[in-house]
């Protein structure tokens, strides 16, 4: 007979099974047997996980979603229950919309004691049910190596995404054998459907009957690392791409069929040219309505084929002509077999008149200003050409995010770290400290404002603890520069509640022991950049933005994707 063991220990061993080497968290009273038991897993002979202490749950998960969007595995949390867990909910629904394979352990007061309202007591089934893919608690220690392997096996399979396990305390003390369970196959769960080679065929007909084809490119092909099979596809049909915000390492920026960033702040010509398409072909993105506009006049011209790997997003905002369920890296291959080696160069050629408008009216200003305060444009420019689009790309939420998604380089596969659907302020910190414990040796830069950067600015104390060779931008202008851009267009200018008194960023980053510098000369600039880089290390670089410095182009609430303005208009 094996000798029986704790539940926590048995955790550890079920942890250790699924090859987890890194866990984010932060402990507490209904976690403690946990945190007991993996004290010893993480050192002596025993050891097998680094843990890192986060100084926020909040921040956890949202570390361990940079970790699992860089490296493509499972990011692993640990946290306490009531309190604890209840500040991850923002992170699971986070993961949950943009499809990042996250699991989160939380501790339960006891069965014994549960429905009582006991100390830190949350009903965390009911309420984490709706944001993740699968919630369950376990209260038997024998249930343990099953409930994990399974957490983990529909965590990374299918169209990724959150995960929790509810673990009370009775389990994690009480004692028994531990026998490994592998779970790779759930009843009525199908991650990867087969290909239909009816609609692939049909797909292709249509694809080879296009005279102004148009791929629009998601996440999906960065989570089904179909990134040699999407060039293969677009290279043989000679279809150009633009890309989500969430797809835009999915192809090189230096390719030549890439045509820009799809969305409301995206680039003009992919934009513009949705509306000229004769055949649109979506692969892993759910054309989300910061892509699509008014969904009454978009392309109503085109006939529409989706790739996705989750049936639930056929159909659901745009009517597909055919839809492939399938993972992309398995139908890409059958499509490109069956489409015809094509030449589109006129219908490429047409996007080179929109992209010098969008260069004339937004891009040079942005990028190349020859007076007044520095721009964000400028800044996100001066980082891509420092980095020469080698480096991870970390943003928060607001202008930054969109200035530095638009103005980065992206030449390597998962480089874009973001909050695309929930669109989470304080997301970026955290997200980047993740993203440097992945196994890469690329730069990790974060792009953050005044605003998203005090939402979890405590994280730099494990920055602090653990030397995370975090490069930190900050875009400072004093403002929620996002809301008060809309403010600024369709509020007449009232600014309610959105200029910021910013605290001394230096004395913050002296009390972490973080290098600092401050910038507000562009002559200085790509300097500052330079010393940012070539410092071992964290680093927060301040940046001075123009107070009111607007993204351009946008697609305004309500209106047409080819109604995109290059120019702001005031109401």
């Amino acid at each position: 007979m094996a000798e029986k063991i704790t539940g926590a220990e048995i955790l550890m061993e079920s942890l250790k099974a699924q090859g987890i080497k890194t866990i984010f968290g932060y402990p507490g009273g209904s976690i403690m047997p946990v945190y007991d038991a993996l004290f010893d897993y993480t050192r002596g002979p025993k050891k097998a996980f680094d843990h890192i202490l986060v100084r926020h749950e909040q921040g956890a998960v949202h570390a361990a979603q940079g970790y699992a969007r860089v490296s493509g595995q499972v990011g692993t949390v640990i946290v306490t229950s009531g309190p604890g867990v209840a500040n991850t909910l923002t992170g699971i629904a986070d993961a949950m919309i943009d499809s990042t394979p996250v699991v989160v352990i939380a501790g339960q007061v006891g069965v014994g004691v549960l429905g009582t309202d006991a100390f830190q007591e949350l009903d965390l089934i009911t309420v984490a049910q709706p944001i993740c893919k699968w919630v369950y608690q376990i209260r038997r220690p024998e249930d343990i190596p099953w409930a994990v392997s399974k957490a983990y096996y529909l965590a990374k399979s299918g169209r990724p995404g959150p995960v929790v396990l509810d673990f009370p305390k009775n389990a994690q003390v009480t004692k028994c054998e531990y026998l490994p369970t592998t779970v790779n196959f759930v009843r009525s769960y199908i991650p990867s459907p087969r290909p239909n080679e009816a609609h692939i065929q049909e797909a292709a007909a249509i694809i080879n009957a296009a005279k102004k084809p148009l791929a629009l490119v998601g996440q999906g092909v960065e989570l089904g690392n179909a990134h040699e099979e999407l060039k293969a596809f677009l290279e043989k049909a000679n279809i150009p791409a633009g890309r989500t915000m969430l797809g835009l390492s999915a192809l090189s920026s230096s390719h030549p069929l890439n045509v820009g960033m799809l969305g409301m702040h995206g680039n003009y010509a992919p934009n513009i040219k949705q509306q000229e398409a004769d055949v649109v072909i979506a692969i892993g993105m759910r054309f989300s309505d910061r892509v699509t506009g008014n969904l009454a006049s978009y392309l109503k011209q085109a006939k529409v084929i989706h790739l996705d790997i989750d049936h639930a997003e056929i159909n659901k905002n745009v009517i597909a002509d055919v839809a492939i369920v399938a993972d992309c890296k398995e139908s890409l291959p059958m499509l490109t077999a069956l489409v015809n080696e094509a030449d589109h160069t006129e219908w490429i050629e047409s996007f080179k008149s929109l992209q010098e408008r969008e260069e004339e009216k937004v891009t040079r200003k942005a990028l190349h200003p020859t007076e007044g305060p520095l721009l964000m444009g400028e800044v996100a420019n001066a980082v891509a050409e420092a980095t020469q689009g080698m480096g991870v790309t970390v943003t928060d939420v607001g202008q930054n995010q969109l200035f530095s998604t638009r103005y980065s380089k992206y030449n390597t596969p998962r480089s874009i770290i973001t909050s695309g659907g929930l669109g989470t302020m304080g997301y970026g910190l955290p997200a980047a400290v993740g993203a440097t414990f992945a196994e890469h040796d690329r730069p990790v830069v974060v792009f953050m404002g005044d605003g998203g950067l005090q939402m979890t600015i405590q994280e730099f104390g494990t920055i602090m603890e653990y030397q995370c060779p975090v490069k930190m931008v900050l875009m400072n202008n004093n403002f929620l520069g996002n809301v008060r851009q809309w403010q600024n267009m369709f509020f007449q200018k009232r600014y309610a509640f959105t200029h910021m008194l910013n605290p001394d960023y230096k004395q913050i980053a002296e009390a972490y022991k973080i290098p600092y510098l401050r910038v507000s000369d562009r002559k200085e600039l790509a300097g500052a950049v330079r010393q940012m880089l070539d410092t071992k290390g964290p680093f927060l670089l301040e940046t001075v933005i123009m107070e009111e410095d607007d993204v351009m182009p946008m697609t305004v609430p309500g209106a047409s994707v080819s109604e995109m303005l290059l120019e702001k208009e005031t109401k």
